[in-house]
């Protein structure tokens, strides 16, 4: 099939490189001339895990544009795959898919084919179809269902692992108002072995909200288990260990630590509780999921101020700024309240990770930086904020560490505390 993808930021590159592995031809749409350049030479303008290697390998199947109408025109299925940012309140801001809509209306006003829209931002319940679709309708002068489709189909993507996630699913989720748009797209999802299950717009926006909530309740409630565990001298890991042997529970999302971060979990949380708020509905859970999440990160300073009790002059060195291994994403990174309070505290930081230190230095201009793993050892005490695996061959002997993510490796230090450990 043909297929263009409006947006190349995770969820639109990742998602354009995976369907041009199955022959369809991709056409990549930003207003960014520097991704229109790196793509189009087989770059990928970010780090996310196997992607650089597809882009290069499928190259003649994905091209990238600034040029909106010709790649609508010359594909059959468009993804609206661009941002919705958090207003203040933590509600989601659509400029981004209002203005693609309507692009998308104006150039499907003048196409004979019956062309499908796919939303795959992540939007709240009913968007599409009370605000997305009539947008279309409106500005093509066209019938949903009859002269085009639109559908609703949530990513469910992990950043690091996002491209394994996409070739992987656990299932697919196709959410759209009329049969031939469905079919469409079961079509274009024929190669995958997984459920696909088809449903309303609505029901299928709803599925993506309720499981990243579901998944960061999960974190959250293992990370309470986890303080408490810390004031008993258990490891709860061993307690997550048990409690995942149950298939009722499972393994997965019950490793404790310094709490959850990235694009995902924070701005969805935050805008399912400003859209309950706005529906007058109580949102207990959603709350003390956040809430629990804001505190984590903080635990690792009270203990670091067990074994250093005042911290001004101090040298502290961070390792990890990425929100988790394998992405240079920083948003809402716990290792952003991490030094911010050190700061705060007179301390100076040092701080090292492979991939997002340019990121990070946009925030904290005045953090030492250093070049290489090894050179934050030299400090008074290190906190581990991100279990990238290089990290597990550095020596810590001899050294304080404050652990928040259970990298083993350092516990060979002369004084070491584990965040719920």
């Amino acid at each position: 099939m043909n297929i263009s993808i409006i947006g190349t930021g995770y969820v639109g590159l990742v998602s354009g490189t995976c369907f041009s592995k199955f022959n369809h031809n991709v056409i990549c749409v930003d207003i960014d001339n520097e991704k229109i350049k790196k793509i189009n030479k087989g770059i990928s303008p970010i780090y996310e895990e196997g992607l650089d290697d597809l882009i290069k390998k499928y190259k003649k199947n994905i091209k990238a544009s600034t040029d909106y109408k010709s790649s609508i025109n010359n594909t059959d299925i468009t993804f609206i795959c661009v941002g919705t940012p958090s207003n203040e309140d933590g509600s989601i801001d659509l400029k981004y898919v209002k203005e693609s809509a309507k692009g998308i209306g104006e150039i499907l006003k003048t196409k004979n084919n019956y062309h499908v829209v796919v939303v795959k931002s992540t939007v709240l319940p009913g968007t599409t179809r009370d605000i997305i679709l009539p947008i279309l309708e409106k500005y093509s002068g066209k019938t949903a269902g009859v002269d085009f489709g639109v559908a609703m189909n949530p990513e469910f993507l992990k950043e690091g692992v996002a491209v394994y996630d996409f070739l992987n699913p656990d299932r697919i989720v196709i959410g759209s108002n009329d049969k031939k748009t469905s079919d469409i797209l079961r079509n274009l999802y024929m190669d995958f072995t997984c459920p696909i299950i088809e449903t309303s717009l609505s029901a299928a926006e709803m599925i993506k909200y309720a499981s990243n909530c579901f998944l960061a309740t999960k974190i959250s409630f293992i990370n309470e288990i986890g303080n408490m565990c810390k004031k008993l001298g258990i490891d709860t890991y061993d307690v997550a260990d048990g409690m995942g042997l149950d298939k009722r529970i499972g393994r997965a999302f019950l490793d404790s630590g310094i709490g959850w971060g990235g694009s995902c979990f924070p701005k969805d949380l935050d805008a399912l509780l400003s859209w309950y708020r706005e529906k007058n509905e109580d949102a207990r859970i959603i709350q003390s999921t956040i809430d629990v999440n804001d505190y984590q990160p903080l635990k690792l300073i009270d203990l670091l101020k067990k074994h250093l009790p005042d911290l001004k002059g101090k040298t502290i060195g961070v390792l990890g700024l990425a929100f988790k291994p394998e992405t240079d994403d920083i948003r809402e990174s716990r290792a952003i309240q991490v030094i911010d309070k050190l700061q705060k505290e007179g301390a100076y930081v040092k701080a090292y990770d492979p991939k997002a230190m340019d990121n990070f230095k946009k925030l904290f201009p005045n953090v030492n930086y250093c070049d290489k793993a090894e050179d934050v050892l030299d400090s008074d005490a290190i906190l581990i904020a991100t279990k990238w695996d290089e990290f597990r061959g550095l020596d810590y002997n001899g050294k304080i560490v404050i652990d928040g993510r259970k990298l083993d490796e350092s516990r060979t230090a002369r004084i070491y505390e584990g965040v719920c450990w």
